[in-house]
């Protein structure tokens, strides 16, 4: 299968959960530069949601001084904005408590799902939904900055440090305050070692053995908030960074940029126990959030709203059958609505029913022939089909017009990239350089598609280009979240590091004990930190 969707367990709760009264709900979105937001809610909150989160986006460029080309409008996140964490929970497919949102990247279709978007509470914080997705969306922002894998107590830390932001209402955003939620944790939970916490492998080893609880995020947190604002380390978080770039082992990378550890560790304990820490605020006319469209979503799409949230997030076998019961009921009242003609082809497919995907999709396009997600659709059955065909050449080649048609409307979309490469590759037939150019091309427009990495290191180890190869798996290993394709592009880069893979006709199935090649098969991929997913 094709499709680029996580499958998720435990969904069935939200079918119950979630959908009733939904469809007299008054759904709006919120499209700007950088994100679409779908939200029960009134257009100034709505709107008020967007504002903050374009700010954001904002603040931490002028804070990176790193300015992002605009996004494509598929490239943008997703974001929907439920009302309840119960629902959110119900859709990821957990009774925790703890998980208060989630967030999947994935090229031309990135998501995050949050409970609600209250920004001020008592005390000035952000709410915990609020929170959460500002840490996730700055590792979108970071990985959307460069290919270089971040350590993943730099990576945690940062994430942490600019979520903990604060809006002003004169237009102004703090970035870099106290983090407040790693309060108890850094001064009650399980100490961790400074060099564990400088080399993750150490770390992984130190939690196997009896650590559960520890201080990991906080004091990642702590660390870079010292280097960044304590003036007697400046431009120690610079040279550390060149270091671990230039590839210099973690703890040597460390030591040259930081000196003496135990000093560092010591300075550390010394910086957390201060009243008072330094933040930065940003005025108003340092920040340059675009422009944001609010419309109220047709009745028909308003009804399908539920549909589309559950299959973004993803299904299994036996709930894609029960969304797509969802979405035959509401396209019944709606016959006429593309967008809901589009959502109900992805329910179709999901359910494994591709003939009836393919006539929703023709039947959006008909109505609107800018419907992105019909073609999309439509791309994914005929590919799905075109994997069982007896002239596989030809169906692959029918496979690719959707994806075809849909660059002519969007020329930045990645999906048409990606899928134009596979069509040669499901056929039998060895891609074209223009192939090979265009899926190398989706990856600089998503980078933080950690399958579209791995797709493209084994497009270059099978050319023989190793380094290539390498450059593309460090984005793969050393991802925040781990998982099982992390541990795969681990293997990999090791068998590369000590000549075992050679690329050429290299065998991939070698590596498939460590895991399955699919994007989204390990919850440990999803943007939902460890110690909040227990």
């Amino acid at each position: 299968m094709f499709a680029l969707k996580r499958l998720v367990g435990g969904i069935a709760i939200a079918i119950m959960a979630f959908s009733a009264g939904s469809a007299q709900a008054a759904w709006r979105e919120a499209s700007s530069d950088h994100f679409v937001i779908y939200a029960d809610q009134s257009e100034a909150a709505i709107t008020r949601f967007a504002d903050r989160l374009e700010r954001y986006h904002s603040a931490l460029e002028f804070f990176t001084t790193t300015p992002l080309p605009k996004p494509s409008p598929s490239n943008r996140v997703t974001v929907y904005v439920l009302s309840d964490e119960r629902e959110v929970q119900a859709i990821y497919g957990t009774k925790s408590s703890i998980v208060r949102g989630f967030y999947r990247p994935r090229a031309g279709g990135s998501i995050a799902v949050a409970a609600d978007n209250e920004n001020l509470r008592r005390g000035g914080d952000i709410s915990p939904s609020l929170w959460y997705l500002l840490h996730e969306y700055a590792h979108h922002f970071t990985l959307s900055t460069t290919a270089f894998p971040w350590p993943r107590w730099m990576s945690e830390g940062a994430a942490e440090f600019f979520s903990a932001a604060l809006f002003e209402r004169d237009g102004g955003v703090w970035v870099g305050r106290p983090s407040g939620r790693r309060k108890n944790e850094l001064f009650f939970a399980e100490s961790v070692p400074i060099e564990e916490l400088l080399d993750s492998s150490l770390y992984d080893q130190g939690r196997g053995k009896n650590r559960a609880y520890d201080e990991f995020y906080g004091k990642s947190w702590l660390l870079y908030h010292y280097l960044m604002f304590g003036e007697a380390r400046s431009g120690q978080l610079s040279t550390y960074t060149s270091r671990i770039a230039a590839g210099k082992p973690a703890l040597e990378a460390a030591r040259e940029a930081f000196g003496d550890l135990d000093e560092l560790n010591r300075d550390l304990s010394s910086y957390k126990k201060r009243l008072k820490m330094r933040a930065a605020y940003l005025a108003p006319e340092r920040l340059s959030p675009g422009p944001i469209a609010v419309r109220e979503l047709r009745p028909g799409e308003a009804a399908m709203m539920p549909v589309q949230i559950r299959s973004e997030a993803g299904v299994d076998e036996k709930t894609a059958l029960e969304v797509l019961a969802d979405a035959r009921s509401v396209a019944q009242s709606y016959p006429d609505d593309p967008a809901v003609l589009a959502a109900l082809a992805e329910a179709e497919y999901d359910a494994g029913y591709d003939a009836a995907a393919i006539t929703a999709a023709d039947k959006a396009i008909a109505l609107d022939p800018s419907r992105v997600n019909a073609y999309v659709q439509k791309g994914y059955a005929l590919f799905r089909q075109a994997a069982e065909a007896d002239d596989r050449d030809a169906a692959y080649r029918a496979a690719r017009q959707p994806f075809l048609d849909l660059n002519r409307i969007e020329n930045d979309h990645p999906l048409p990239l990606i899928y134009y490469y596979r069509s040669f590759l499901g056929a039998g037939k060895a891609p074209p350089q223009v192939a090979k150019d265009g899926l190398a091309r989706a990856s600089q427009l998503a980078p933080f598609d950690r399958g579209l990495h791995f797709e493209l290191a084994q497009l270059y180890l099978r050319d023989g280009e190793l380094k290539l190869a390498s450059y593309q798996l460090r984005p793969v290993a050393f991802a925040p979240h781990g998982g099982r394709l992390s541990r795969t592009a681990r293997a990999m880069l090791a068998a590369i590091e000590d000549g075992r893979l050679k690329g050429g006709s290299f065998n991939m199935a070698q590596f498939a004990s460590t895991s399955d090649t699919e994007e989204g098969d390990d919850n440990g991929e999803d943007g939902v930190d460890e110690e909040r997913k227990d």
